[in-house]
């Protein structure tokens, strides 16, 4: 394409040149679409019939026409493909088209424009322009005519555009269609096979771990030294891994020890025996309390009596206050107890006063 031959300072062919490239950088499954080599303005497109409808399996070719003011004005469609539901040749009537200008949004593009074209095809046509209502069957029948080859338009230029796409869109049908663990012609399987064996044969050959010698037997308590059984230690870096460290479940048999480290043990097992009812005894020995005497109770009786509060407790001027009244009570009920005693004996109170 010759960029010389254009403005590139005009809005739409910047415009259009940015969407070229977009599209052949991140192409699409259900499109294709390029813009002739002599005419960016003018574009050649296919596209998929959309799935679980009449359509599926078609690939329908068109052009658009972009206008000079691109993108304030909408692009015009023409199918050149038939398709029972857009005539051939014919600008047809969307609601993205230029045949309502009033819809379109600077913001939409080709890409835009022909995702909504495909979304057209099962809607009903209700007598738009370039639209048509065929029936199903006619419709599932030019589907299945529409891939055999291109339709047939223009000079040898536009033509060789069409048929590009077109092969483009088979061959991008049948990489889809691969099962999806073959990569290069080569099923998944195969080569995680290959893969494996592959690296059993780089992986390196680990030698077998040393053994590990056989568990020390305890020490001789009264000389410090230990009693090692004498085939383990004339076999013990001989024996393989699995005899060096025992099953902890079959464990073997506690080794005989020599009869002197043996009587010399018993000794000191008896001698901790004996020695430790004596030492549980003295812990478990708890110094009895002294008992109280009588008259300290009987103090704090008279003084839980009186409201006293406990010793060591610090009084409070409520306390305090009650303390005062009981004592005045008890020498006004004692002066007067004393007076009728002198009532009673005849005595002259007024001469004692």
């Amino acid at each position: 394409m010759e960029k010389g031959k254009y403005n590139l300072r005009n809005p739409a062919v910047k415009r259009i040149l940015q969407e070229i490239k977009e599209l052949q950088k991140d192409p699409s499954n259900d499109f294709m679409a390029a813009a002739l080599e002599d005419n960016i303005f003018e574009w050649h497109f296919a596209v998929r019939g959309p799935p679980d409808t009449e359509f599926q399996g078609g690939i329908y070719h068109g052009r658009i026409l972009l206008p000079p003011e691109y993108p304030f004005k909408p692009p015009s469609f023409l199918m050149l493909s038939p398709t029972g539901r857009f005539e051939t040749n014919v600008k047809i009537c969307l609601s993205i088209s230029s045949h309502h200008p009033e819809h379109w949004q600077p913001s939409w593009s080709v890409r835009t424009a022909l995702t909504a074209l495909i979304a057209f095809f099962p809607t009903p046509g209700n007598g738009a322009i370039g639209s048509l209502d065929w029936t199903k069957e006619e419709r599932a029948a030019m589907a299945l005519k529409s891939r055999e080859q291109p339709p047939q338009f223009g000079g040898p230029e536009r033509q060789a555009v069409t048929n590009e796409i077109h092969e483009a869109m088979l061959a991008a049908e049948v990489a889809l269609a691969k099962p999806a663990d073959e990569v290069e012609g080569k099923p998944a399987a195969e080569e995680v096979a290959s893969a494996e064996r592959a690296a059993e044969s780089a992986q390196p050959s680990v030698p077998a771990a040393p053994a590990l010698p056989p568990s020390p037997a305890p020490a001789d308590q009264a000389g410090g030294k230990q009693v090692l059984p004498d085939v383990a230690a004339s076999s013990s870096l001989e024996a393989p891994i699995s005899a060096a460290v025992p099953d902890p479940v079959h464990a073997a048999p506690l080794q005989q020890l020599p009869q002197a480290t043996f009587m010399q043990q018993t000794a000191v097992t008896a001698s901790v025996a004996d020695t430790a009812p004596a030492q549980q005894q003295h812990q478990t020995q708890v110094p009895q309390p002294q008992p109280q005497q009588h008259n300290s109770l009987l103090g704090e009786a008279v003084g839980a009596i009186a409201g006293d509060p406990p010793a060591g407790a610090p009084q409070s001027w409520e306390d305090r206050g009650l303390t005062v009244a009981a004592v005045a009570l008890v020498v006004l009920i004692a002066a007067i107890l004393f007076r009728r005693i002198l009532v009673i004996a005849g005595a002259d109170v007024t001469s004692l006063m």
